[in-house]
């Protein structure tokens, strides 16, 4: 099953897919143009991944990590699908992301890793949009970065866990207008789902609705404003985004 949060009449809705439309939890079934989307869950903790696939290590020219390298979002940067990005008017290196996002279903804590996938609700699309030129110091390396407001579009649909049997085998795709700029797979990660929820388990309790975001493969260009953003997960759907000037 899909499951989404619309905004629509005013009022917020919880919602499901049915044929290609939006069915709200009232029974009223709206096209997808007619609603406006909200992050499918309403984001608890969000832990993000930087350099977890070796190729985008590479691009940046960075080594690949050998712990987990995590850093935290706030609420503030989370948009649904078809919103707009504002693009900062300094930024000259604007680079998209897309990234597995798992969302965790209820509380836990010292899982292991042969029983983590008990504990995901299900996985969306996030494009974590990264502005290079404000990354810092080692102390604070992806603050200004990855903080934006409006910098994280995250959906559009929620698809339950028990609908993506094998989560570490999907096709990631980045179309920048109509034109494919990315591709990977998320079996390319260097750290797995099971694991990363071993990692962070180990030191921290985990939440209902606590999203990680997995990182992202290589292939990352330039955006500017204007740029309709479309990141791309098989079998979980397609996430929708334009650029605009701040």
């Amino acid at each position: 099953m899909k499951t989404a949060r619309v905004a629509y009449n005013g009022s917020i809705h919880s919602a499901e897919e049915s044929e290609g439309n939006v069915k709200l939890a009232n029974g009223l079934i709206v096209k997808e143009e007619e609603v406006v989307w909200l992050p499918p869950v309403e984001p608890q903790t969000v832990f993000a991944l930087g350099l977890n696939y070796a190729d985008h290590a590479k691009e940046l020219s960075f080594n690949a990590p050998t712990e987990p390298l995590v850093f935290l979002k706030g609420p503030n940067t989370f948009v649904g699908h078809r919103s707009k990005t504002v693009r900062p008017s300094d930024a000259i290196n604007m680079h998209y992301e897309c990234e597995l996002a798992v969302v965790i279903g209820e509380t836990v804590k010292n899982i292991k890793k042969e029983d983590a996938y008990n504990y995901v609700a299900g996985y969306t699309i996030a494009n974590d949009y990264a502005i290079r030129d404000y990354l810092e110091n080692y102390y604070r390396p992806n603050l200004k970065v990855k903080n934006r407001d409006t910098c994280t579009p995250i959906g559009p649909w929620l698809v339950d866990a028990k609908d993506i049997p094998d989560p570490m085998n999907l096709t990631l795709r980045t179309y920048v207008n109509g034109k494919v700029t990315q591709e990977g797979t998320t079996k390319d990660m260097i750290f797995d789902i099971p694991m990363l929820i071993e990692y962070l388990s180990s030191f921290m309790t985990l939440n209902k609705n606590d999203i990680i975001l997995t990182g992202t493969p290589k292939g990352l260009i330039n955006t500017k404003v204007g740029d309709e953003v479309i990141t791309e997960i098989e079998g979980i759907g397609r996430l929708v985004n334009t650029i605009i000037s701040d």
